[in-house]
């Protein structure tokens, strides 16, 4: 009877911790899309959003400058959603659902790059970045803030590389977000433009929130973290910093450290909950 009772008992634990990863999968793999305009173009996001009526904290998270982010956004979604976090990613103009909304960046680049030279492409991203993309950036802010089941007092922005710049943009504005989470933002153009690095400390020196710079050790370039948190710190702001063990074999594998939220969860939820719980 005792076996009985304690088979029973194991099973019923194992079902229950199931139940809970699936669903944390399911959440992750199901989000709602929704549609948001920037200027005349017609974009689109993904949000996800824990089990529940909320409302919820939520995380306005900035994908990167590659074409397609399906590759690893839900898998990022996941670690937010599990932890209470609805998470919102808008996509901005020519990229994965907003595809065929204004051109790509990366395409503007890439001609820049081709007709004029790598160095001629720099300022143009910044640019672009103050302009058009932050523009796309916050019109997803102000749709998140209309949807069901979100607090609109508790926002926090993330970001990765573009995203992290894109990131930083917002941490200077007066929106209403209480925190900003940078994950390798600058880290593939740190080494190749000054003005870049310039703009970027001057960015940091400006934030209104606070901020944590988050990258791996073997990443392109840890300067922007480093040299950013130093920015801060001079500017008697609020941040934190961790510069994680390497993670692959290649710099591109450090500076996707987003995806391992399994490492980098704890110390990043301790932070937004701080300031959004």
């Amino acid at each position: 009877m005792k076996k009985i009772l304690r088979s029973l008992l194991l099973l019923l634990f194992l079902s229950s911790t199931l139940s809970k990863v699936f669903s944390q999968d399911s959440l992750a793999t199901k989000p709602d899309t929704i549609s948001f305009t920037s200027g005349n173009l017609v974009l689109k996001g993904l949000l996800w959003k824990p089990e529940g009526r909320g409302p919820f904290p939520a995380v306005l998270f900035n994908h990167g400058s590659e074409a397609n982010s399906m590759w690893y956004l839900p898998g990022v979604a996941k670690y937010f959603v599990g932890h209470g976090y609805a998470f919102f990613t808008p996509f901005r103009r020519g990229q994965t659902l907003s595809k065929g909304q204004g051109r790509y960046m990366g395409d503007i680049l890439d001609s820049i790059r081709n007709n004029e030279g790598p160095n001629a492409a720099y300022p143009v991203i910044i640019r672009l970045h103050e302009t058009e993309q932050f523009q796309d950036q916050l019109s997803g802010l102000q749709a998140l803030k209309k949807q069901k089941g979100i607090d609109t007092s508790r926002i926090a922005v993330a970001g990765i590389s573009f995203g992290g710049i894109q990131t930083m943009i917002m941490a200077t504005k007066n929106t209403g977000i209480k925190a900003a989470v940078n994950f390798a933002g600058a880290a593939m153009m740190w080494d190749g433009s000054e003005d870049g690095r310039e703009w970027m400390k001057k960015l940091a020196a400006q934030a209104t929130v606070p901020v944590y710079f988050i990258q791996a050790e073997n990443d392109f370039s840890i300067q922007p973290s480093i040299q950013e948190a130093a920015e801060m710190e001079k500017a008697g702001k609020t941040y934190k910093i961790k510069i994680y063990p390497p993670r692959g074999t290649q710099a591109k594998d450090g500076h996707m450290f987003v995806r391992d939220g399994d490492i980098w969860g704890p110390e990043v939820f301790a932070f937004l909950d701080k300031y959004l719980k």
